[in-house]
């Protein structure tokens, strides 16, 4: 398929810069085929906000960087109508958001009310200021980091926001020969600088189209469905996964296969992404957590637990 040369191309041209981080990578590569938002979740320094850069470099899309601090307001992601006094006329400033790769760096920090700035954006692909909707260049993509260990000045970002997000990824450290070889590829130079586009938007778009052309079977859409279900029974799950995560776990598994030089979509691949799409999407009871409990431990457990189909 069309998509894996494309995919081929813009991971080896990652890996010019990133060493390892295979999964990651090609997670984020099945975000962009379905043109859906990632949530970056790691520690300081393991690559998130130099992986965010190199994607952007390599797919040929305008990039920008918005640092989220407590200060920042709604307008200075969005933009805002200033006065121009020499034409007596008020004028639209586009803000950070009007480009095709977002980096929203430690979304975590800003306020709530600058966080949902974000929402029309990421679920519409258009801004609205003073009445008038202004659509977004395409792709879009947002690509958000938050830091899960330091807690101190952060806020929250609330369910409604988390559920645009398609996939939450962790980059992790690095092995040992890794982390030696990230020394010596830095030595010199920073290889980013240099780093060139290998795909275009339009080819992009192209095999964002292709994507919807991979087949699910009835039994394998069921199967999705019956995971998302369950997610909401189970008893030690406050808030399951909503229609909306469904769609996302369909549209990946559609692009992940296609990744993998396939037009149909095996329960394989549900499994392995259900995890990724759901995880940051579901609330575990105040008990669960007592009991030491994550979504990611309560969700395999559901994915074991559901039956899988089989070849009639």
């Amino acid at each position: 398929m069309a998509i894996q040369k494309l995919s081929e191309k813009i991971i080896g041209n990652i890996h010019k810069v990133m060493v390892g981080k295979e999964d990651s990578i090609r997670l984020l590569l099945t975000a962009v085929l379905c043109e859906g938002h990632v949530l970056l979740e790691d520690v300081p320094g393991t690559g998130k906000t130099t992986l965010a850069r190199t994607l952007a470099v390599s797919l040929g899309c305008s990039f920008r960087r918005i640092q989220f601090t407590p200060d920042l307001l709604p307008s200075d992601v969005t933009g805002l109508n200033w006065f121009n006094q020499k034409s007596q006329e008020f004028e639209f400033r586009p803000g950070p958001i009007f480009s095709q790769v977002i980096l929203a760096d430690e979304i975590n920090r800003a306020t709530p009310r600058t966080q949902s700035a974000l929402l029309e954006a990421m679920q519409e692909r258009q801004i609205t200021s003073d009445g008038v909707t202004r659509p977004l260049p395409r792709p879009f993509l947002v690509l958000a980091t938050q830091n899960p260990v330091e807690l101190e000045g952060t806020f929250p970002l609330p369910e409604a926001q988390l559920d645009r997000f398609m996939m939450k990824v962790e980059i992790g450290y690095p092995l040992q020969a890794e982390e030696n070889a990230i020394l010596e590829r830095f030595r010199s130079a920073d290889p980013l600088i240099e780093l060139t586009p290998v795909v275009t938007p339009d080819e992009i778009a192209q095999a964002q189209t292709e994507r919807r052309t991979v087949t699910v079977e009835d039994s394998i859409r069921d199967y999705m469905v019956r995971i998302s279900r369950a997610t909401r029974t189970h008893p030690d799950i406050q808030l399951g996964a909503s229609p909306r995560a469904t769609m996302a776990l369909y549209a990946a598994c559609q692009a992940w296969a296609g990744l993998n030089a396939r037009s149909f979509v095996l329960p394989d691949d549900v499994k392995r992404l259900a995890p990724a799409v759901f995880c940051h999407r579901i609330i575990i009871s105040p008990q669960s957590q007592l009991r030491g409990r994550s979504a990611q431990e309560l969700l395999e457990d559901i994915v074991n637990e559901v039956p899988v189909p089989v070849e009639s």
